[in-house]
């Protein structure tokens, strides 16, 4: 009879609180995605959709396609298999992709935990004592005896109504950090395969000078060699064997700098496949071995706040900076709590659920904040001021996103043009190079006019080198400039879905 008493009211009450605080609005802004820029160019003037091309590797023209989407796996379209098993061995082991997917399983855990308060919560306790009374203060209520058991179990419930949705705002800001995670996530993959690529151009443009070096170094061995012939001849000084011997040093000088960096890329590919440095990679990168992307994507300022894991991190950080102004006002205004419980007691665990044995009681309270030294209306100034912060931070991001993309589509446009001028002064200098070679051997070259062509060869050489990696180097940057394409993959639609 207790228990029906008791149950009888606590759920009606109970379902009562269920239904205001589901039926009440949420206090502060209601979020709303800001608008997505309206630009429909990267530059005042249009930028040329066709690149210049050059006739050696890396030289195709490239073409920019805005109704091409980018490939989930982008790093594919170089065409290189050590490239692509690489990159899916980093994707494997690095540890800050590992980081991420736990930073992402945690703020989600939170959010669940935060979901949690909309539900009343209920608890369970049983308790025995044994107690020893004075005699005179025995009570005769049951067995008049001054040492006894008491053996009490009870549930108890309580439940804080969402009047003001509080708690929604709160589980709503949780939701847009987690969602903040998951872009973080997808920026470290970003981050990581573009990492791994530019490590490998990088690495094939060193092994590219270390080339052209070494042909630098053969060239000038054999000049040495003429100029000490003719030097026993009588037909050159001491001077000109001199000069040439230092400037076949020089060049020597600048191969251990190289290797020092191409050792360092090698390191750094190591680090980012979750390997330490004395781990052997057996992929080697060079020019040739990789395949410049012909046909590039190119999207509207207005796709890249849906595809750019920066811009969208950001966005969910406005978002959740929005609803903490509603928890702020929330928590000025009344609470309402009810408890109840329920139970039985008695001195024998055995009469625990005898008649006469059960209590219940139901209450409720309001709470009120009254004067808290203006605590909660400096909160809620604070919450709104960080709402204001997080707006202009977004507005930002997306500018620099642009920027990043419109700097990206400039180079390419400015190194393909770079490396057709370099291709072209290289051969006119190899020509050059040649025909004084000949002259020298003749003798109808000076010394001084031999070591110009030797150096205008040189400088052509490595600039080659470098305009070509250039290239390869923009495309990477205009990939990560759009986002990756991470819409794409697959395994990032599986953590979009088990998020939820």
């Amino acid at each position: 009879m207790t228990q029906t008493l008791f149950r009888h009211p606590l759920r009606t009450m109970l379902a009562m609180g269920i239904t205001l605080a589901l039926g009440a609005c949420a206090v502060g802004p209601d979020y709303k995605r800001p608008q997505a820029p309206d630009a429909k160019e990267y530059a005042p003037t249009p930028i040329a959709r066709d690149t210049a091309s050059a006739t050696g590797p890396g030289g195709e023209s490239q073409h920019l396609l805005q109704s091409m989407d980018i490939p989930g796996q982008w790093w594919t379209m170089f065409h290189s298999a050590p490239l692509n098993a690489l990159i899916e061995d980093a994707l494997k082991h690095n540890a800050d992709v590992e980081a991420a997917h736990a930073s992402l399983k945690a703020a989600w855990e939170a959010a669940y935990a935060q979901r949690g308060a909309y539900f009343p919560q209920v608890n369970g306790n049983v308790n025995t004592t044994r107690t020893d009374t004075a005699n005179d203060v025995a009570s005769n209520a049951s067995s008049n005896a001054s040492l006894y058991n008491l053996t009490t179990a009870q549930v108890s419930v309580s439940y804080v109504l969402d009047l003001w949705g509080g708690n929604r705002r709160q589980v709503e800001s949780l939701v847009a950090q987690a969602n903040q995670q998951r872009f973080q996530l997808e920026a470290t993959y970003l981050t990581l395969t573009s990492n791994v690529v530019n490590a490998a151009i990088q690495e094939a443009s060193l092994r590219g000078q270390i080339q052209a070096t070494q042909q630098i170094i053969d060239a000038q061995t054999q000049i040495l060699a003429t100029l000490q012939r003719q030097h026993a001849l009588g037909d050159v000084s001491d001077a000109d064997v001199a000069a040439q011997v230092t400037t076949l040093e020089q060049a020597k000088a600048t191969l251990p700098p190289l290797d020092k960096q191409l050792a360092q890329q090698r390191d750094l590919l190591a680090t980012l496949t979750g390997r330490t440095p004395e781990q052997r990679i057996d992929t080697q990168f060079t020019l040739d071995s990789l395949q410049l992307p012909t046909d590039l994507p190119v999207s509207l300022p207005a796709q890249l706040v849906e595809q750019r894991p920066d811009v969208r991190m950001s966005e969910e950080q406005l978002h959740s900076a929005s609803a903490q102004v509603g928890v702020a006002i929330a928590n000025r205004l009344p609470n309402v709590q009810i408890d109840a419980s329920f139970g039985r007691t008695s001195e024998k665990a055995s009469q625990l659920f005898s008649a006469g044995n059960g209590f219940w009681n139901l209450g409720a309270s309001v709470t009120q904040p009254l004067i808290d030294g203006g605590t909660l209306k400096h909160k809620q100034r604070g919450a709104e001021a960080q709402l204001q912060q997080a707006a202009a931070q977004y507005r930002s991001t997306v500018l620099q996103a642009v920027q990043n993309v419109a700097d990206t589509l400039h180079a390419i446009d400015a190194d393909a043009r770079a490396l057709e001028a370099s291709e072209r002064a290289e051969r006119a200098a190899s020509r050059s190079l040649d025909v004084a070679k000949r002259q020298l051997a003749l003798g109808d070259l000076s010394e001084s006019a031999m070591l110009n062509s030797e150096l205008a060869w040189q400088q052509t050489a490595l600039a080659l080198v470098q305009a070509r990696a250039a290239r390869y180097a923009d495309t990477v940057a205009l990939f990560q400039a759009l986002g990756g394409g991470w819409w794409h993959r697959q395994d990032a639609q599986d953590v979009a879905a088990s998020s939820h």
